[in-house]
This record gives C-alpha cells, sequence and structure tokens, in this order.
C-alpha cells in the first residue's frame, strides 16, 4: 500500500533529521539493502567459483583426486550460489523508491513464443475446418 503525501513528506523530514543528527549512522542504515546484500552474494560466489577452478586444477596437477573433486563441489556451489543470488535482483529493482510499493511490469501481447506458437495452431485449425 503506498504511503499518503502526508506520511511521505513526514517520512522525508525524519531521514534528514537522522541524517543531521548522527550522519555517520544514517549513511551506515544505507548499505544494508537487499540490493547491497545480493551483489555481495554475487561477489562471494563469483570468488568461490574462481577458488573451486584453482582447487581442481591444483589437484589435477598433483594428482590429488579429493582436492579436484573438493574444487569441483566448490565450484558447482559458488555457480548454484551465484546464479540464485542474481535472479533475485530484477525482482528487487521492481519497488517504487518513493512509496516502496511494488512495480508492476506488463508483458507485450502476442510478442512471447507460446503466444506466436498457439496463434500458429488455432490458423492451422482454421484452414483445416475451411477445407474441408
Amino acid at each position: 500500500m503506498p504511503l499518503s503525501d502526508h506520511e511521505q513528506r513526514l517520512l522525508e523530514q525524519m531521514e534528514r533529521a537522522l541524517y543531521a543528527e548522527d550522519p555517520k549512522f544514517a549513511s551506515a542504515l544505507e548499505g544494508t539493502g537487499l540490493r547491497t546484500r545480493t551483489r555481495r552474494a554475487v561477489y562471494v560466489s563469483a570468488a568461490g567459483f574462481v577458488v573451486g577452478v584453482g582447487l581442481l586444477m591444483g589437484g589435477l596437477f598433483l594428482h590429488q583426486q579429493w582436492v579436484s573433486v573438493g574444487g569441483f563441489v566448490l565450484m558447482l556451489a559458488g555457480a548454484v550460489f551465484g546464479i540464485t543470488a542474481w535472479r533475485r535482483i530484477p525482482r528487487l529493482a521492481l519497488v517504487d523508491s518513493r512509496t516502496g510499493a511494488p512495480v508492476v511490469r506488463r508483458r507485450k501481447r502476442g510478442g512471447g513464443l507460446v503466444d506466436r506458437m498457439e496463434q500458429r495452431w488455432q490458423h492451422r485449425q482454421e484452414q483445416q475446418r475451411g477445407g474441408f
């Protein structure tokens, strides 16, 4: 539910008062958003993936299968963790920063693959009915 104009003004006044009173604390609160945590998770997973590749290669050169298997598992875990964190980013961007209300994106009509296939199917069915 979006905030009213009065509530929005009160919130902005409270934010300004917080910045005026303790700017260090206010800036610390800004960086704890979901987007920051998600970005950090993507960076950590990328680092895990790179370390996993290094362990995989190191295990191959040293002829230690357990090191290679551990590197592969770390690489796989980093990739899965990174992909899931990356997929969360667009959903976070769909929130209006002023009101906090979700922004609804509308799909283009008839632009999807499934819609086009359905239209072709219906067209073929109509052609077959008209031919008999």
